[in-house]
């Protein structure tokens, strides 16, 4: 006799096994692993792939293309498979993407950088030579041009924060730098956030600078600071519920 009373232990359920290409897409993950493979090695073809894994050249090829929108593989045309330079791309098209619908997201994103860059500066001040600080006054200078000239100069920007940085020689900060930078600008166009006075923002980057050159690391981070409370003040300006 059986019975189906709720009070008896549930049996868990079981678990699904993963859908083809993504099992494949783990083992091309582990062969590289396994074989210590550098960016820029070619991978095995197609055909010998699902020969050694059991399954059809379709499902490697869509682990493939998986791998690929991961940043882990390229496909040269004509040529082969081959093993990727690592990259943040993949990340800043997901991350601004995601913030499309959230100014939080993007007040979120601010901060992060503000803590960053703000955290890391004393370092560069430690380090950073004069050939950067010029630079940095060059930058700065092109800024204040086109400010006055009411016109964008987001690429200067961009320049300005790589710059803060440079002298540090740390490749992976330097690109979460960029990263964060593109993805906060990426979402500002998103929610049509325009700089309503930027002759404010280059006075910012000014004092930022010259605060480096004295070798004032507690007056750079407060500039820094000052600045990112600055983007908070816009930020809430085009929140729904501001305050």
């Amino acid at each position: 006799m059986t019975s189906d009373s709720p009070t008896s232990t549930p049996l868990e359920s079981m678990p699904r096994p993963p859908l083809i290409h993504v099992a494949v897409q783990q083992s091309l993950k582990d062969y590289i692993e396994a074989n210590d493979m550098r960016p820029g090695q070619a991978m095995p073809s197609e055909s010998f792939l699902a020969r050694q894994l059991g399954v059809g050249r379709n499902s490697v090829r869509e682990a493939i293309k998986a791998l690929e929108s991961l940043g882990i593989l390229e496909t040269r045309r004509g040529i082969g498979v081959f093993v990727k330079e690592f990259s943040f791309a993949p990340l800043l098209d997901n991350l601004a993407f995601g913030m499309r619908d959230s100014l939080r997201d993007v007040g979120e994103l601010r901060e992060i950088r503000r803590v960053l860059e703000t955290g890391l500066i004393g370092q560069t001040i430690e380090v950073i030579g004069d050939d950067d600080i010029a630079a940095l006054r060059d930058v700065t200078a092109r800024m204040k041009a086109r400010a006055e000239k009411h016109e964008s100069f987001a690429a200067e920007d961009q320049e300005f924060h790589q710059l803060l940085f440079r002298c540090q020689n740390n490749r992976m900060l330097n690109a979460l730098i960029d990263i964060f930078w593109s993805a906060f600008a990426k979402a500002s166009q998103f929610h049509g956030m325009d700089n309503d006075d930027p002759l404010a923002t280059w006075a910012d980057h000014h004092a930022i600078v010259e605060a480096i050159a004295r070798r004032d690391a507690e007056d750079a981070r407060r500039r820094l600071d000052e600045h990112y409370e600055g983007l908070a003040r816009v930020i809430a300006r085009y929140s729904p519920n501001p305050g």
